[in-house]
């Protein structure tokens, strides 16, 4: 390996020290023992104290001491200087540099929260004389709800478990998530922890997929209640159905879970003040108005990924679904797409839920274009989820007596939209009806169970499709 490059590199660094040290690190500037040994000037009067008188061989072995120190590339040191206080120096450094690194490796990992999930590790830490308090193991109590925030560090993490009993001291819960990999997998939402344990064994708990409560997916066109298939009998499950079995936790450990009931939350969700359930100001009014008020909630718990505490009373939990919902979709600039369409934010969802219900993502611009249309006619819109709607069934046909029956929903028998959202609508279908596709269309019928949907302004033409109608894809089961 050719190093002159290195080497000259060097010697031009070195250069502004020349007139001013030899090779071993001596003074040799004006003044300097150096200067006046080889030019025969007096030493200057001492001012201070003169060092002690070397032990013989002292010279030899200083000399020999700065020229190691030279070779190894060490700073020039002083003449007279010890070699214990030179160690001291170079330990003193050390213990400095190794502070740093240390400080730098644990003191600057953060969580990072992304669509989809986040990670976290630890914060910072902090240097310490006695043990962080710990718990002993064998004395562990019930289970408790801790939540994980986006963008929380091990240290507030390990605040929330102090404060809750789950561990000793945040310090111990933090010494135990440096010391397990895991600890980058857990994502923000609600675990159940047991109480009065260890801190290895609560950040164990926490790391483990299944002590994650309070968890659930709420699909696209999901309705509060649960419905019932006309020709196959299978029950859809509804809102509140999915949120009482994501509340479902075992804390004493029986094997006997305790679950917020479908009941209480039915009840919880019917309340006289909207605004204490997170409604939005601009849903207020409509929804107080409602007829029915078990259904008052009805399209305002979007769909997607949820999480809640499972342990908390069933109107925090409908509150939090809510409001958070409310954001969602505001998000989507639900608050002046009327400028567009002329529906209010209430009735853009209203009609985003006839959107999901009716169609296909790929057909959901053309089916909000036909509801506006027909609402500016006007005509009603006789679709069929609005019939089933009302009598919590699902079917793609319904009977001549349903379509006749006169409700707050059904827009066989009434103009205008239903009195709520028939659903939880997705983004997409709420997007569709704030910026709808360009149109003429009155009516469409889907054709199949591929989802194929026609679309047309005629009656006569809308006849003929009919007629285009797969055998038994719009035969009614009742």
């Amino acid at each position: 390996m050719n190093n002159h490059g290195s080497f000259d590199r060097d010697r031009r660094h070195a250069r502004s020290d020349e007139a001013h040290t030899d090779p071993i690190g001596y003074r040799v500037d004006e003044g300097s023992d150096f200067d006046r040994r080889m030019n025969g000037r007096p030493r200057p009067p001492q001012r201070h104290e003169p060092h002690p008188t070397p032990a013989p061989g002292a010279d030899r072995e200083r000399d020999r001491t700065a020229r190691s120190d030279s070779e190894r590339g060490a700073e020039p040191r002083e003449v007279g200087r010890s070699r214990a206080a030179s160690r001291r120096d170079r330990a003193a450094s050390t213990r400095k540099r190794r502070g740093r690194i240390v400080a730098l490796a644990l003191g600057l990992v953060l969580i990072v929260a992304v669509a989809g999930g986040g990670y976290f590790a630890v914060s910072k830490f902090g240097n310490r004389t006695t043990p962080n308090a710990d718990f002993a193991a064998g004395s562990s109590g019930d289970g408790v709800v801790i939540q994980v925030h986006p963008n929380d560090t091990a240290q507030q993490i390990g605040t929330e478990a102090a404060d809750k009993g789950v561990v000793a001291s945040s310090g111990a819960f933090l010494e135990a998530a440096i010391a397990n990999n895991a600890i980058t997998s857990v994502q923000p939402g609600f675990y159940l922890l047991t109480s009065n344990v260890p801190a290895s064994r609560a950040v164990g708990e926490l790391v483990d997929p299944a002590s994650r409560v309070g968890n659930m997916v709420i699909s696209e066109g999901r309705q509060l209640h649960d419905a019932r298939d006309v020709n196959t009998g299978a029950v859809k499950k509804g809102i509140y159905t999915l949120i009482s079995e994501a509340s479902c936790v075992d804390r004493t450990g029986s094997g006997t879970p305790a679950c917020v009931s479908y009941d209480d939350l039915n009840a919880a969700g019917a309340v006289d003040d909207p605004a204490a359930l997170g409604v939005p100001a601009w849903a207020t009014d409509r929804v107080e108005g409602v007829p029915d008020r078990d259904r008052q909630l009805e399209g305002l718990i979007a769909a997607g990924t949820w999480d809640f505490d499972p342990s908390a009373a069933p109107a925090d939990i409908l509150k939090q679904l809510v409001s958070e919902s409310a954001t969602r979709y505001e998000d989507t600039g639900i608050l002046t797409a009327g400028t567009n369409s002329g529906l209010t934010p209430y009735d853009t969802l209203v009609a985003a839920s006839l959107v999901e219900r009716e169609s296909l993502p790929q057909d959901f611009s053309k089916v909000a274009r036909v509801i506006l249309n027909r609402l500016a006619v006007p005509q009603k819109l006789e679709f069929d989820s609005t019939v089933n709607y009302s009598l919590d069934t699902t079917e793609v046909a319904t009977t001549d007596a349903d379509r006749a029956r006169v409700t707050p929903w059904n827009t066989y028998a009434s103009e205008g939209l239903p009195a709520t959202p028939i659903s939880s609508p997705s983004i997409g279908a709420v997007q569709a009806v704030e910026a709808p596709a360009d149109g003429d269309w009155l009516y469409f019928v889907t054709i199949n169970q591929a989802g194929e949907t026609l679309f047309t302004r005629s009656y006569e033409e809308h006849l003929a499709n009919i007629a285009k109608v797969e055998p038994g894809f719009l035969d009614s089961g009742r």
